[in-house]
């Protein structure tokens, strides 16, 4: 399995491009900003990493599909159908008659904003109830690329098992596709990095934030990351404003040797709010690589991507026209390096500032 051809030859007629398997929860947005105590309303909209993934892909053009569990309630119910309404194929997911749809709540502020607060009413949610016996493999093997994250693996004994069953190395298996999403206050004890680490070294694409590794591991630099994780054919390292350090194993058209980093800026982005970046970054980086594009330009989609998400409020929105991001990837490294983007970027009638 070549980077430049993601998809393994048992899946060529698949059905869609890309499964994505996680929670999905109702969020509510608070009308004002301060504290959830003093907040008097609350807007109701969508939040999960995996079916971000999703829904950017689908609203991308590609063929999508979520995986998931979900109560049977009026939460799940408007999860299916808002999730759906971005063209994501939602057949597989399943409903749990016992058990309720997450949900949680935050403050309008920056999330790294200090007195910022997330509730999160999950414990005993249906998706924490996935596991290898509810969760087939024929749901989650129907596409080219297997998106999982390190999100799911902390919601409950039976979703590790799931997840360790996922990224066991099968010749039939898809290319599978591994954010690891380090969330310390989701993990019930101090084994999460080392269990996030391992699910990390059976996926054949991984992304991961330069934070986030030297929170969990202890790693400092893209390098010394490749060197922990030498196995992922690609190796996408998030470096916040930096842009991105890529490590692609079997990719000549990076004009590096083999396991050398293809490293891209990121443009400078006007932020409204920072929450979905990653997810978006993750959507980008997937979109390009299904459609074969060289390593670069895969890390620019990315970027794109996620500059469409952090010049508006919520988790989602409608990406760039492809014809359109195809243009701003196809800058020469100057004008790349002048890009600014703001609100109302994604639009082709825009004009795309530089500095």
């Amino acid at each position: 399995m070549t980077t430049g051809s993601p998809a393994a030859a048992d899946h060529a007629d698949s059905q869609v491009d890309v499964v994505c398997l996680g929670e999905s929860m109702v969020t509510f947005l608070p009308s004002r900003a301060g504290r959830l105590a003093d907040v008097p309303a609350f807007e109701r909209t969508i939040g999960g990493a995996e079916s971000n993934v999703a829904c950017a892909l689908a609203a991308a053009g590609h063929r999508a599909r979520w995986v998931s569990r979900v109560g049977a309630d009026g939460f799940g119910d408007h999860l299916v159908e808002a999730i759906g309404a971005y063209g994501v194929d939602v057949s597989a997911v399943r409903r749990d008659p016992e058990r309720p749809t997450g949900i949680y709540f935050r403050t309008a502020d920056d999330r790294s904003a200090h007195g910022h607060e997330v509730l999160y009413y999950r414990a005993g949610s249906a998706a924490s109830a996935m596991s290898p016996a509810n969760v087939p493999h024929r749901d989650l093997w129907s596409g080219r690329i297997l998106h999982l994250s390190g999100i799911t693996a902390a919601l409950s004994h039976d979703c590790l098992a799931l997840m360790r069953d996922l990224v066991s190395r099968r010749p039939s298996r898809p290319l599978l596709s591994f954010d690891v999403n380090y969330r310390p206050g989701l993990w019930r004890d101090a084994a999460g990095p080392r269990v996030l680490l391992e699910l990390a070294r059976g996926a054949d694409l991984v992304f991961v934030g330069e934070d986030e590794a030297e929170a969990a591991w202890g790693l400092r630099g893209a390098d010394a990351i490749r060197a922990a994780l030498p196995e992922p054919e690609v190796l996408v390292v998030k470096r916040g404003a930096a842009g991105a350090t890529v490590f692609a194993r079997e990719d000549g058209r990076t004009g590096g040797a083999a396991g050398a980093g293809c490293r891209a800026p990121s443009p400078r982005v006007d932020v409204v709010a920072p929450v979905g970046a990653g997810d978006a970054f993750a959507a980008g980086f997937l979109s390009a690589t299904l459609r074969g594009l060289a390593v670069r330009d895969r890390i620019r989609h990315g970027h794109l991507m996620a500059a469409a998400v952090l010049t508006v409020p919520g988790d989602l929105t409608r990406p760039p026209a492809r014809a359109h991001a195809d243009r701003l990837v196809a800058l020469d490294d100057t004008a790349w390096g002048r890009l600014r983007l703001g609100p109302g970027w994604t639009g082709e009638d825009q004009e795309v500032r530089t500095r």
